[in-house]
C-alpha cells in the first residue's frame, strides 16, 4: 500500500493552475496581436486584453508569493536525487522571477511607447516614465527574451512532471493536482 502523498494547500493550488492557464492564454494572444499586419482595431483590442491578463497574473502572482511566504510547499519524495531536487528549487526560483519581471517589462514597454495601461478600461496604473523610444525597443526586447525563457522553462517544467509521473512514478505530480 503506497503512504499518502504530501500535497500542497487548495489555494496553492488553484493559484498555480489559474496562473498557469492566465499566462498560457497571455502567452497566445501576444503572438496572436503582434501577427496582425498594422494598426487595426482588432489588434488594439488584443493590445489591451494583453495588457489586462499581464496585470492580472502579476496581482494573482502576488497573492501565489504572499500564500507560499505563509505556507510550506510539501517535500519531494526521498527517491528523488538531491540533484533534482536543487533543479526543481532553481526553476521554480525563475519560474517565480519571471512571472513578475514579464508583467513589468511589458508594462514599461508600453509606457516607453507613450501608451499608459488602464487596467479593464478603468483603472488607470501610474505612469512612471516618460515615452523614451530607445527605452521602448530595449524594453521590446526584454520582454520577447524573457518570454522565451519562460517558454523554455515551462516546458522543462511540464516534461519533469510528466518524468515524475510516468517514468519514475513518484507521484510528485500529485502534491499539485486538483
Amino acid at each position: 500500500m503506497r503512504h499518502p502523498v504530501a500535497r500542497y494547500t487548495l489555494p496553492a493550488i488553484a493559484l498555480h493552475w489559474l496562473i498557469a492557464l492566465l499566462i498560457i492564454a497571455t502567452f497566445l494572444l501576444g503572438l496572436t496581436m503582434v501577427s496582425i499586419p498594422g494598426l487595426t482595431p482588432t489588434k488594439l483590442k488584443y493590445f489591451s486584453w494583453h495588457k489586462w491578463m499581464g496585470v492580472t497574473v502579476f496581482g494573482f502572482a502576488c497573492l501565489r508569493v504572499l500564500w507560499r511566504l505563509t505556507h510550506k510547499a510539501p517535500p519531494y519524495p526521498d527517491s528523488m536525487p538531491r540533484w533534482q531536487k536543487n533543479s526543481a528549487h532553481a526553476v521554480h526560483g525563475l519560474l517565480y522571477l519571471l512571472i513578475f519581471a514579464i508583467p513589468l517589462s511589458g508594462y514599461f514597454f508600453s509606457l516607453a511607447a507613450g501608451v499608459p495601461v488602464v487596467y479593464l478600461g478603468i483603472v488607470p496604473l501610474p505612469v512612471w516614465i516618460a515615452p523614451d523610444p530607445e527605452l521602448k525597443a530595449a524594453l521590446r526586447q526584454l520582454h520577447y527574451v524573457l518570454n522565451m525563457t519562460l517558454l523554455f522553462l515551462f516546458c522543462l517544467h511540464v516534461l519533469a512532471a510528466l518524468k515524475h509521473q510516468f517514468i519514475d512514478r513518484d507521484r510528485t505530480l500529485q502534491r499539485m493536482l486538483p
